[in-house]
């Protein structure tokens, strides 16, 4: 924005200088047909500078658009993980896998009560003497699918894979593994493909954004095989869930 701000300015301080230069050194004979070509250019580098300016206004309100929608498919992907290594203990880097798991699996229900008991070591131990001690006891009370609890009746984890925008046929980058033996995951996506079809240099400018407000770095993702973590690198005014 600053270089628009800047080229506008350049665009003003030149068309005085041309002015002035008209009226000071061109006879009047011509001076009528330089004023027309003058308003001819003044018109066309203002309507160049409006559009540079608006084009990147509506390639940023695209963009927060078409970031909500994708930041939905993450948060989705982050969910079916986040079940899928509270039953298996880890997480995968496989969709298939992934999906099979919310068709297929299950929460288990348990509960948990204190109780006592005798220790027969420890009353041994003192001479017969009855000695106690605490226990924890786990008891299994049902099972819950996990596809009702993450989805309900709607399917759309059938197809949280596929990048909803932008490139059509893209899908998300899935990767899993351990960072000092702690499963961690990373879903991700490059912002090239999320906005797919728009200004080339509005979308390298973007891939470069570095901001509190913005979307840092090449991508959008959630998790991270660098960091044991399973936020997404998204501020807060993107999605209003997490």
């Amino acid at each position: 924005m600053l270089t628009v701000i800047l080229a506008i300015v350049i665009v003003i301080v030149l068309t005085i200088g041309i002015v002035w230069l008209i009226d000071k050194f061109v006879p009047k004979n011509f001076k009528p047909i330089l004023h027309i070509l003058l308003w001819a250019a003044i018109a066309f580098l203002g309507y160049s500078t409006f559009m540079s300016v608006y084009g990147e206004i509506q390639f940023n309100q695209l963009k927060d658009k078409r970031y909500a929608i994708v930041i939905e498919k993450l948060n989705d992907i982050r969910d079916a993980e986040m079940a899928y290594k509270q039953v298996n203990g880890k997480f995968t880097d496989d969709f298939d896998a992934l999906v099979n798991f919310i068709e297929t699996g299950k929460y288990t229900i348990t509960q948990r009560k204190d109780s006592t008991i005798v220790d027969e070591e420890a009353t041994r131990r003192f001479g017969g003497v009855t000695t106690t001690k605490e226990i924890v006891i786990i008891d299994t009370l049902g099972y819950v699918p996990v596809k009702d609890s993450l989805f309900g009746a709607d399917t759309r984890y059938k197809t949280m894979m596929n990048v909803p925008v932008g490139k059509p046929g893209a899908k998300f980058t899935l990767k899993a593994g351990k960072l000092d033996d702690i499963p961690v995951f990373e879903a991700s996506v490059d912002k090239a493909i999320i906005l797919d079809g728009e200004d080339k240099n509005l979308i390298a400018k973007e891939k470069q954004v570095i901001s509190v407000d913005g979307v840092n770095g090449p991508k959008l993702m959630v998790g991270s095989m660098t960091e044991v973590k399973t936020i997404g690198n998204w501020p807060k005014n993107y999605s209003t869930t997490e």
